[in-house]
């Protein structure tokens, strides 16, 4: 048994899903949802993450935190948490990296926020502290929420549509096909969710939208805007959404992502540019920073030389590697971005810029 007879069965009965729902079932389908089955990452798996690709990563992001949390006054108690941690990685790195800064351990309450049980199984052995959450609806909220939320807006499902004419678009859609599922456009309508990009796009335009991202900064925006704290948004793309950015991986390869649902992993680029402007209400805002002037700003490349001293041959290389690939804006150093989330009138984020 797999997705696919049950998706197959599901169009049948009920017509074509919405790009968002086919999402939804092949990331997180209880039986057979990609991230509810496996440990995605690393050579083994389907996709690598920037953590596991250098401790560098996590250690320069846990440091900024810790500089914010002694800039705000060093509150007694605070929510240090991650959206979608991988393997714990990140944390680990950001845990060890932060054990000199008096007192900012011991006002730690760790939280993951994590669906996946195979995950968590690997979150646990790395980072035993911690505990869990299922949705960031649970985040503590009365307390500094200090966030980090790498590749995790990336993976929430995302609508499609293709602008045809006037203010007329045409959504795409999973239907079937003569050996399976195939996308497809719906009848086009107007979109009153795209009301404000009929200035910006033309007919043949693709604009995408990610309806769980929104709801997710508004909860991440409340905390920090009422108790204080900060938040770390990495992820690859930018904004505003222009095209199709749709994508399926499977052994580290693109796919066609309706193949076998449930076996690749399901991403999109991140619209940075809408959860800026849905933060900006309550929040001090960063600019949209690419990955690498980030890093290079938090030291990177003293902490890759420090590191490298100890270092030779092929692990000295592999270093080398890492840090090109964390940086170099021919790799991730460019697609992907960072936005930073302060209280008003806070100082921003190290390594950014209001």
């Amino acid at each position: 048994m797999s997705l696919l007879p049950l998706l197959q069965a599901r169009i049948a009965a009920d017509g074509p899903l919405r790009l968002d729902q086919y999402m939804a079932e092949c990331l997180l389908h209880p039986r057979f949802g990609y991230y509810t089955t496996r440990d995605p990452l690393g050579a083994a798996g389907d996709f690598t993450t920037a953590p596991e690709i250098s401790q560098m990563f996590g250690e320069l992001i846990g440091l900024a935190l810790a500089q914010v949390w002694l800039d705000q006054g060093r509150a007694p108690r605070v929510t240090l948490a991650e959206l979608g941690p991988g393997r714990g990685t990140l944390m680990t790195d950001a845990l060890r990296a932060t054990r000199g800064v008096p007192g900012f351990h011991a006002a730690l309450d760790v939280v993951l926020v994590e669906v996946s049980p195979a995950l968590r199984a690997a979150q646990a052995r790395a980072v035993p502290v911690a505990r869990w959450l299922d949705d960031p609806r649970d985040l503590p909220d009365d307390q500094p929420l200090f966030l980090i939320a790498n590749e995790f807006f990336d993976a929430l499902p995302i609508r499609q549509f293709h602008r045809i004419a006037g203010d007329m678009w045409a959504e795409t859609v999973v239907g079937l096909g003569d050996m399976g599922l195939r996308a497809g456009l719906a009848p086009p309508a107007p979109q009153p969710l795209l009301a404000h990009r009929l200035t910006d796009t033309r007919a043949g335009d693709i604009v995408e939208i990610c309806p769980a991202a929104l709801p997710v900064m508004a909860q991440i925006t409340r905390r920090i805007a009422s108790n204080g704290g900060a938040a770390i948004v990495i992820d690859y793309g930018g904004g505003p959404s222009l095209g199709d950015t749709f994508q399926a991986l499977h052994r580290h390869a693109p796919v066609n992502p309706f193949a076998a649902p449930g076996t690749a992993d399901l991403t999109a680029h991140v619209d940075f540019t809408a959860l800026a402007q849905a933060a900006r209400a309550t929040m001090s805002v960063s600019q949209i920073t690419p990955q690498g002037v980030f890093l290079e700003r938090l030291g990177i490349t003293q902490r890759a030389q420090a590191l490298a001293r100890r270092l030779s041959g092929a692990a000295l290389q592999s270093h080398i590697a890492a840090h090109r690939r964390l940086t170099h804006p021919d790799e991730m150093g460019s697609l992907f971005k960072v936005l930073g989330l302060t209280p008003q009138g806070a100082a921003p984020l190290p390594g950014l810029l209001l």
